[in-house]
């Protein structure tokens, strides 16, 4: 069977269904299907665009039809845990309602305009979101929303309902972030840690006095890396940031557990990183498909025929 990897589309309704169009997808009794291929999102359907829960019923009719599937991102982890209340504090929920200038509010509030006022419908997109597996293992392609780490994956799945799913109780400790912020730098694994990781990309702490501003004007001590290069083994060269601002990092090695080695025997699809420009390859079997639909940018999907090196020429678009 091909699949259609489709990127973080964040509320983009319209030009979801303009690009399933593109792609031969055709709306049947309101559910939008292939008569021979079959969709994968990317995970973060929601925040930021104008059709939040539009893009989330169109995402859910298509999975549960079987005409797709999905993981989850960092934007439905966020969600269940701004849903979720915290046990270890009474009134709080673990992902806090009243942070530092309202941050969190701020990022979910296209979300929360559509579902906050309706309980039940709220209740149960959450429910739907706790449905979405963190990774894919399918014969030929892998698919996760930010990072495919190996080790993490192992370590997790034990932890899952059936070895793929966060559950109510394990999102605890999915959010609970260490207390130490060097600890990222540290080789341990943690629940937090693994889940991060996957859903949220490798992070690791800049080097004493070293810092950059975020495009949310945050100053930020730690910086995402190129986990899909190998050759990505400094902080100017492993940095996810615009040249000019890795290139004021030192040139020293980052941590060694943050070096990815990236299995040959399968192309790996993700999302969450905002690319920009003509989609491309990132390597011979690492492809993003996450080229900013949600800031203005093109909704992007990868039509995987089975083969195991990336081609350019198939990748579609709508901007």
């Amino acid at each position: 069977m091909g699949y259609d990897i489709i990127g973080d589309i964040h509320g983009q309704a319209d030009k979801l269904e303009a690009l399933l169009y593109r792609m031969g997808y055709r709306d049947s009794a309101g559910c939008w299907r292939h008569p021979d291929r079959k969709a994968i999102f990317v995970g973060d359907l929601i925040d930021r665009g104008p059709d939040q829960m539009r893009t989330v019923n169109l995402a859910r009719r298509m999975v549960e039809a079987g005409s797709a599937l999905a993981v989850m991102g960092n934007h439905e982890l966020n969600a269940i845990a701004w849903h979720t209340p915290d046990a270890r504090q009474p009134g709080e929920y673990l992902r806090p309602h009243q942070s530092r200038n309202d941050k969190n509010r701020k990022q979910h509030a296209a979300f929360l305009a559509d579902v906050e006022q309706d309980v039940g419908l709220h209740r149960s997109t959450i429910d739907w979101f706790l449905t979405l597996p963190l990774w894919l293992d399918l014969p030929g392609l892998r698919v996760v929303h930010a990072c495919w780490h190996e080790p993490f994956i192992d370590y997790l799945a034990p932890r899952l309902i059936d070895g793929r799913y966060l559950s109510r109780d394990l999102m605890i400790e999915a959010t609970r972030a260490p207390e130490d912020e060097a600890e990222s730098d540290r080789a341990e694994t943690s629940v937090f840690k693994a889940v991060e990781a996957l859903t949220k990309g490798i992070e690791i702490s800049l080097p004493d006095g070293h810092s950059f501003q975020d495009k949310d004007g945050i100053r930020r001590h730690n910086v995402r890396v190129r986990w899909w290069d190998e050759s990505a083994t400094t902080y100017p060269a492993a940095a996810i940031l615009p040249e000019a601002a890795s290139k004021a990092f030192p040139d020293v090695a980052i941590p060694e557990q943050a070096r990815i080695l990236v299995g040959q025997d399968k192309p790996v699809f993700f999302g969450h990183y905002w690319m920009t420009g003509t989609p491309t390859p990132l390597s011979r079997n690492a492809a993003c498909v996450d080229y900013s639909a949600g800031k203005g940018g093109a909704l992007v999907a990868y039509r995987w025929e089975g083969e195991s090196q990336l081609d350019a020429a198939r990748f579609a678009s709508v901007g």
